[in-house]
């Protein structure tokens, strides 16, 4: 699963996209202009952009331009226009725009961009030369950082009930990563809500139908938390 960000300025093109790339199981963020782009790759630090190049503000050539400019063109950016020229799409290309998607666009041409500018996606750089893992501790806020290079979990931690400790290691891939902390995140509220999916829902604010699709695109054991009762 990954966190991707549509900037269109068409309602229409910001709502099919979405459907369609939340039931690939991706996170998906929608800005209709350039200035709800530059917030919105703030704070969501999007896995990939998919960018329209026409829009009334500032174009999205123009927020390329921008990002790459002042060093924030870390991750793959893909753009969509109904109307660019060839030369429109060249020089996207030389800012470092990955892809040129032309509308109307194609389901398959759509996941295909999107699965390739993910792959190219580069793992973050490990915090230090060893291994690292966030032993999650309970409760859910409390976290603690720490090296190891064996992966076992402090004696400490231990005392607390196997409940109580998730490890993850910081240097697998990044989707890998997220979908390990979000599964234990979603299994924890269960357990703790006693499976019960409109609490959980509550509790994590989302929809029953897009929990139920994340659950299972993460392969959630939905009748542990009953089972735990």
């Amino acid at each position: 699963m990954a966190n991707i960000l549509v900037v269109d300025d068409e309602l229409g093109i910001r709502d099919l996209l979405s459907e369609i790339l939340n039931d690939e199981g991706h996170q998906v963020d929608l800005a209709e202009n350039a200035a709800q782009a530059r917030a919105a790759r703030a704070l969501a630090r999007p896995d990939l952009v998919l960018l329209d190049i026409w829009m009334p503000d500032t174009d999205g050539v123009t927020l390329l331009k921008e990002w790459s400019s002042g060093g924030l063109l870390t991750m793959p950016v893909i753009m969509m226009s109904g109307h660019a020229t060839i030369d429109t799409a060249v020089e996207a290309t030389k800012i470092g725009a990955m892809a040129f998607l032309e509308k109307p666009i194609t389901l398959q041409k759509l996941l295909k961009a999107v699965e390739q500018g993910l792959a190219r996606t580069a793992p973050r750089p490990s915090l230090t030369a060893a291994a690292m893992r966030i032993s999650m501790t309970a409760p859910m806020t409390d976290f603690a950082v720490e090296a190891g290079l064996d992966g076992s979990v402090p004696a400490e931690l231990l005392d607390r009930g196997p409940q109580a400790t998730q490890s993850f290691m910081l240097e697998k891939p990044l989707r890998d990563a997220r979908d390990e902390f979000e599964k234990a995140y979603f299994e924890f509220h269960l357990a703790r809500e006693g499976g019960s999916m409109t609490r959980v829902a509550e509790k994590t604010g989302l929809e029953r139908t897009h929990l139920y699709r994340k659950l299972k695109q993460l392969g959630v054991d939905l009748t542990r938390g009953k089972r735990g009762n």
